[in-house]
């Protein structure tokens, strides 16, 4: 797959089948448009091209980086590339590009890329204010010379899917909702660093992950059963994320105990997938109370282990 920054350096050798959107999450309903416009740009012999966007339109007009997402940009180019999406536009959401109107912004798109179809979800919305939907896409393609695909709304269990509504489940520490929601499960990969070595010292030995990327969301504060990649090994362990208010902490620490494995990884880079929320983070009295919960934690998370992955 080819990633191009703005729609001018776009490769617009071969005319194309375009669909348009954050695409946060690339979730289930996101996957069943992507996946209709591979099928459809191979059949036609077209390239199959996304235009994203970056930052979230929603931060970059509040002016604020209050709207965590899903995925990271690395993320989402990987979910992509083996989605077998042949070309990834991220424009840069910007003043300039966020006051093109509906009809500049087509015309725009169409100046640099050779557009034969559009696929877009039912409720996409474009150009300044959100003025214009479908109905306006269908009219600009019969004036521009390009077809328009509109995709309908896509449930599960008749919840319909969202990018808000998988953040929310995020949130609440519903991580299998979540992951139900996306078709795999969701993850942060982050840096080991070096950490107060408390877990070490009360018999709980932990990788300290620091996560580069201020704008990816995080489960809410709890401990939580987890599948870990580190050195092309996967193992399961159980994952913290909170301030240890046990010990009076005041910085948010990410950290996880990984079953079954002892060795050197500080600087390593680590990818932990949420599988299941144990319980919510918890100040003790003392340092035994915490251990004592710890090691059902560990009997928790094992128990849940080897009836799911071992039968």
């Amino acid at each position: 797959m080819i990633t191009t920054k703005n729609i001018e350096n776009s490769n617009s050798a071969t005319p194309a089948i375009l669909t348009i959107g954050t695409f946060d999450g690339v979730h289930l309903g996101h996957k069943k448009i992507i996946k209709k416009l591979v099928k459809s740009a191979k059949e036609k012999k077209l390239r199959s091209c996304i235009l994203t966007f970056f930052p979230h339109p929603r931060n970059f007009l509040s002016k604020s980086n209050d709207l965590k997402m899903i995925n990271t940009i690395r993320e989402k180019k990987e979910i992509l590339d083996e989605l077998g999406v042949d070309e990834l536009i991220i424009q840069e959401f910007n003043d300039k590009f966020s006051n093109l109107s509906a009809n500049e912004f087509i015309r725009h798109l169409l100046k640099f890329c050779e557009i034969r179809e559009i696929i877009v979800g039912f409720n996409h919305k474009f150009g300044k204010d959100r003025e214009a939907g479908i109905d306006e896409l269908k009219v600009y393609g019969k004036k521009y010379g390009f077809d328009v695909m509109e995709i309908d709304a896509f449930d599960i269990n008749q919840i319909n899917i969202s990018s808000t509504k998988i953040r929310n489940a995020i949130g609440a520490g519903e991580v299998e909702l979540c992951n139900e929601y996306l078709g795999y499960n969701f993850s942060i990969d982050g840096n080991i660093v070096k950490g107060k070595s408390i877990g070490k010292k009360i018999g709980f030995p932990t990788a300290n992950i620091r996560v580069e990327e201020n704008y990816k969301i995080l489960p809410k504060n709890g401990v939580y059963f987890v599948s870990c990649k580190i050195k092309n090994i996967q193992k399961f362990g159980m994952m913290n994320i909170g301030f240890n208010p046990t010990f009076g902490n005041k910085k948010l620490t990410i950290e996880v105990n990984i079953f079954d494995f002892n060795q050197d990884v500080y600087g390593e880079n680590i990818k932990i997938e949420f599988i299941k929320f144990i319980r919510n983070e918890i100040k003790f009295q003392n340092i035994d109370e915490l251990i004592k919960q710890i090691k059902i934690d560990r009997e928790t998370c094992k128990s849940y282990m080897n009836s799911t992955y071992n039968n």
